[in-house]
C-alpha cells in the first residue's frame, strides 16, 4: 500500500465495496471515490485492478456522490482552466463522438455566438470506446486550429464568441489515461466526468441524455461537487448522445442552482421547423460533411433539414444562457444570425484566428 495515498487501494475497494456484482456491491463514500480516483490518474493502480475496478462500478453504477468526487479530482488532479472575460455556454457532448449523423455542434454554437451568446466546446481525439467524430474533427477539417493551449482558447472565445478547449492541453492526467481506456473496450466513468470538465468556468452547462434520469444524475452530480459552481443546466435528447437535439417528440432538462429538482418539459421539433426524422440528419463521412454543412449553412446556401436543425439547436444554446426569453425567441435570433451573415463572419474570425 502506497504511503501517498489513505487507505483504499482499489483492490480493497473491489473486495470490500463495489466489486462484488451488480446487485450486491455497496457504493463508495466519498473520500473513498475521492482516493480511488487520485490513485488512478498518479497511475498507481496495476493494470489488471484498473480495468477490474472500471468494469464493477459500470456494473453497479455510479451515484452523483461519486461522480462528484471524481469530478472533484480532475478539477484539482488534471484540469486547467482558461477563463474567458465572457461567461460562455459550457457545451459538454460525449467526448468519444458521432458515428452517423452530422455533428451540427459547431455550427449551432457559431450562429449562437454571432447572436450573442458565446459558446465553449471541448473534446478529445477519437476518445475510446466509440472512438467517434468530436468536435476537435470537424474543426480541423474546417482549418480551425484546435491545439490550443487553455489560455488560447479563452482568447479565441472573447475574441470570435465560440471557444475550442482540447483535452490533451487542459485536462493532461485523463488524457494520459487513454491508453487503459481503449483497452477496456467498454465506457466507464471517466467518460462521464470529462463532458463536466468546465475549463472556462462556465456558468451554464449544455448537454444530452438519453434517458432522463441521466439529466438528474448530472445535476445531482454538479450539486455534489465542491470544485464546481455551475448556476444552471439544460439538457436534451440529443442524437447518437451527442448535444444535437433529436428529432421528434423530444424531452428537455432544466435546472438552476437552488433548485431541489429539475424542470423538464417536451418539445415537437416539429413546432420549431424540424419536421423531419433522424435519418434525414444522417452523413456518409461525419468530420468533412459536418465541415461542408457547417459551411453552407452559415453562408446561407443552404435550407434544408440540416439549416433547420443548426437553427433549433443554436436556440437551445441561446436560451441555456438566458438571452433569450423562449426557445421560440432564440429561434428568431439564430435565423436572423445566418441571415446578416454575422454567423459565417464569425466562422471567418475563427479560422484565421
Amino acid at each position: 500500500m502506497s504511503d501517498s495515498f489513505g487507505d483504499w487501494p482499489l483492490q480493497r475497494l473491489m473486495t470490500e465495496v463495489v466489486g462484488s456484482g451488480p446487485k450486491s456491491a455497496d457504493d463508495m463514500t466519498a473520500a473513498q471515490a475521492t482516493e480511488a480516483f487520485e490513485r488512478i490518474l498518479a497511475d498507481e493502480p496495476d493494470p489488471t485492478t484498473l480495468g477490474a475496478f472500471w468494469l464493477a462500478n459500470r456494473w453497479k453504477k455510479n451515484n452523483p456522490e461519486e461522480l462528484g468526487a471524481f469530478l472533484d479530482v480532475m478539477r484539482r488532479d488534471s484540469v486547467k482552466t482558461g477563463v474567458p472575460e465572457c461567461d460562455p455556454v459550457d457545451c459538454g457532448a460525449n467526448y468519444d463522438g458521432k458515428s452517423r449523423s452530422a455533428l451540427l455542434g459547431v455550427a449551432s454554437g457559431v450562429v449562437a455566438a454571432a447572436a450573442g451568446t458565446p459558446v465553449v466546446v471541448h473534446s478529445g481525439d477519437h476518445v475510446p470506446s466509440g472512438m467517434g467524430v468530436a468536435y476537435k474533427h470537424v474543426l480541423d477539417e474546417l482549418g480551425v486550429t484546435t491545439d490550443l493551449g487553455p489560455s488560447e482558447s479563452a482568447d479565441m472565445v472573447d475574441s470570435t464568441g465560440f471557444g475550442f478547449y482540447y483535452q490533451p492541453r487542459f485536462n493532461p492526467g485523463v488524457h494520459g489515461l487513454f491508453g487503459r481506456r481503449e483497452r477496456m473496450g467498454v465506457r466507464t466513468f471517466v467518460n462521464t466526468v470529462e463532458t463536466l470538465a468546465n475549463p472556462a468556468n462556465a456558468d451554464v452547462h449544455l448537454g444530452s441524455f438519453y434517458h432522463l434520469a441521466f439529466a438528474t444524475k448530472v445535476t445531482d452530480t454538479f450539486r455534489a461537487s465542491e470544485e464546481t459552481d455551475v448556476d444552471r443546466v439544460l439538457m436534451f435528447q440529443g442524437m447518437e448522445g451527442y448535444d444535437d437535439v433529436r428529432p421528434g417528440s423530444t424531452v428537455v432538462a432544466e435546472w438552476n442552482d437552488g433548485d431541489d429538482d429539475l424542470d423538464d418539459f417536451t418539445i415537437e421539433t416539429e413546432e420549431y421547423g424540424m419536421d423531419f426524422d433522424s435519418e434525414a440528419l444522417e452523413v456518409a463521412d461525419v468530420a468533412a460533411d459536418s465541415a461542408d454543412i457547417t459551411r453552407d449553412v452559415l453562408a446561407g446556401d443552404r435550407t434544408d433539414a440540416f439549416a433547420d436543425a443548426v437553427a433549433l439547436n443554436a436556440a437551445l444554446r441561446i436560451y441555456a444562457r438566458q438571452d433569450a426569453d423562449s426557445i421560440d425567441d432564440g429561434l428568431d435570433m439564430a435565423r436572423d444570425a445566418i441571415a446578416s451573415g454575422d454567423a459565417e463572419q464569425v466562422l471567418a474570425d475563427l479560422v484565421t484566428f
